[in-house]
């Protein structure tokens, strides 16, 4: 009997050192983790010994015993004696007792020392894990939004899964650049859209296709972005063929769309070479629709935009020998500006427009630039239309 009970105070310092440990390293308070074990083991003693039976668990650390109890109803008339006890058989017990008590009863089996151990180790690993999980979890809601360098890992039929250090992403194939291959061991980096809690942790999924890719590649490669000092105001994409961002300076003597390319197209071509070469317009915001609406259509030149405010929609000239780099291969072109700016666009030849009798346009009072003009040095605009 004497070693049962040092064997018995030897797993209760084994357990409170574990539940100590699990506070300190996983965060996981040691009252909580005593309630979950207690709440364990009255299902265990249901499971095993009497289901239909209203029971407590006490687990005492201090005296290594995890003790039964059986809880019954101090009734007038006893309909279930497992349940509830009658007053003159609660009285027999303590006089004290009257209608409505809780009478308690220690009903510990034999051998229920052996289930109670694995069923505490069973709690406190489950307990581990999930907090595991929720810290992983927490890690990466507040990194949603943001780039992370992975791993491929593998794939299959519909998605590519990446390793992200202590959890493994999905990339779906609808996220994937329709210009990109994937190979296992391939590093590559991903936006991550969403993470969401599931029964077998959390669940990450990036994309390599979502315009906040961009966004994060310029604020990481244009120190001006990052600092606040030129701003991001619109992007349109296209992903793995072409894409157009809107940039404003909040300094006067800074140049926005020259921050975001760098000298010699530097800082813009690094980006082109993490998106597998796709090509990337750079134009300066504007509140003015019609400039902004002719910066967008770079690169190129707009003779006049004339607009609707009631529907948004604006009608814009261009020269004719620029009408077909306007629209772009497929109407890319002026879709991508569509998007970017939030206007319909409606593109003109200037012969058409002449003929129409829209052009030249009297109430003109902008002065428009040729847009791109910028960009033109650095090669990015191969367009054979």
């Amino acid at each position: 009997m004497a070693k049962s009970k040092k064997t018995s105070k030897n797993s209760s310092n084994e357990l409170l050192e574990a539940l100590d440990a699990l506070e300190k390293q996983k965060g996981i308070s040691r009252e909580v983790l005593i309630e979950a074990i207690e709440a364990a083991l009255v299902t265990a003693y249901k499971r095993n010994f009497n289901q239909a039976q209203n029971v407590r668990v006490d687990l005492n650390l201090g005296t290594g015993t995890m003790l039964v109890y059986s809880r019954k109803d101090v009734m007038e008339d006893v309909e279930d004696d497992r349940l509830q006890i009658s007053l003159e058989d609660a009285k027999a017990i303590n006089p004290a007792y009257e209608l409505g008590d809780v009478v308690e009863e220690e009903v510990t089996p034999r051998d229920f020392g052996r289930i109670a151990a694995q069923t505490a180790k069973q709690v406190v690993t489950q307990r581990v894990r999930e907090a595991e999980r929720g810290l992983i979890f927490e890690e990466f809601v507040d990194r949603a939004d943001d780039i992370v360098n992975g791993i491929v890992e593998r794939m299959d039929a519909r998605n590519l899964y990446v390793g992200l250090g202590k959890v493994e992403a999905v990339l779906p194939q609808t996220e994937q650049m329709p210009n990109e291959s994937y190979q296992p061991h391939d590093r590559i980096k991903v936006y991550i859209t969403k993470v969401e809690r599931t029964t077998r942790g959390p669940q990450v999924f990036v994309s390599r296709t979502h315009p906040g890719l961009l966004r994060r590649l310029f604020e990481n490669e244009v120190p001006e972005i990052f600092e606040g000092i030129v701003e991001i105001k619109s992007i349109a994409r296209e992903a793995g063929d072409r894409s157009k961002i809107s940039v404003v300076a909040h300094r006067e003597d800074i140049d926005p769309v020259g921050s975001c390319v760098g000298a010699k197209g530097a800082r813009v071509q690094t980006i082109v070479n993490e998106l597998s070469g796709e090509k990337i317009d750079i134009v300066e915001w504007s509140e003015e629709p019609v400039v902004f609406v002719a910066n967008a259509l770079s690169p190129s030149k707009v003779l006049d935009v004339q607009v609707n405010e009631e529907d948004k929609s604006t009608t814009v000239v261009v020269p004719d020998y620029q009408l077909s780099l306007a629209i772009g291969k497929r109407g890319q072109n002026a879709r991508l500006a569509a998007k970017l700016t939030g206007w319909k666009i409606d593109i003109k030849s200037e012969t058409d427009a002449r003929e129409l009798g829209i052009y030249p346009n009297e109430n003109s009072s902008i002065e428009l630039v040729e847009s791109g003009e910028e960009l033109d040095d650095f090669d990015f605009y191969n367009e054979e239309e």
